[in-house]
């Protein structure tokens, strides 16, 4: 399995708007500049994130971007959901129609118990929670970095 691009660098943006949270709107330019994304495709993802209702676009020459809530009411689900929609690990989970082996396939059951478990992770991390893991990490660095 791997975690489409939309998915990172949805969460990477959001996270910059969150350690930036109560600040100057944050422009498209700065955060694929600052996280390395091409601004094209950020300002897409941006505008997926602006339909959800999870940021908030302010025109003018400091316009940018804000979240449209605190972090800590944002979940990471939530920016899945905005940028590509729920997180499938297989078709027969969503739509157990399209598999005819469902009833005797124990597979599927643990597909099922799978996606269960990372949406329910999703759900559990708020941009807040990202925010101090992210703090610690930069912490960490800095402190193991010796000044002469």
């Amino acid at each position: 399995m791997k975690i489409s691009t939309k998915y990172r660098y949805g969460t990477r943006a959001m996270l910059e708007l969150a350690l930036n949270f109560n600040k100057q709107p944050l422009s498209v330019r700065r955060i694929a500049l600052k996280h390395d994304i091409s601004k094209k495709y950020l300002e897409r993802l941006m505008q997926s994130l602006s339909s959800a209702g999870l940021v908030i676009s302010q025109r003018g020459k400091k316009g940018g971007f804000v979240l449209s809530k605190s972090p800590d009411k944002i979940t990471l689900s939530e920016i899945v959901q905005a940028v590509e929609g729920p997180l499938i690990l297989m078709g027969c989970v969503e739509d157990p129609e399209t598999c005819k082996r469902i009833s005797t396939c124990v597979t599927h059951d643990v597909w099922g118990m799978m996606q269960d478990l990372i949406n329910g992770k999703l759900d559990s991390i708020t941009l807040a929670d990202l925010v101090t893991m992210q703090r610690k990490k930069i912490s960490k660095i800095n402190d193991s970095i010796y000044h002469i």
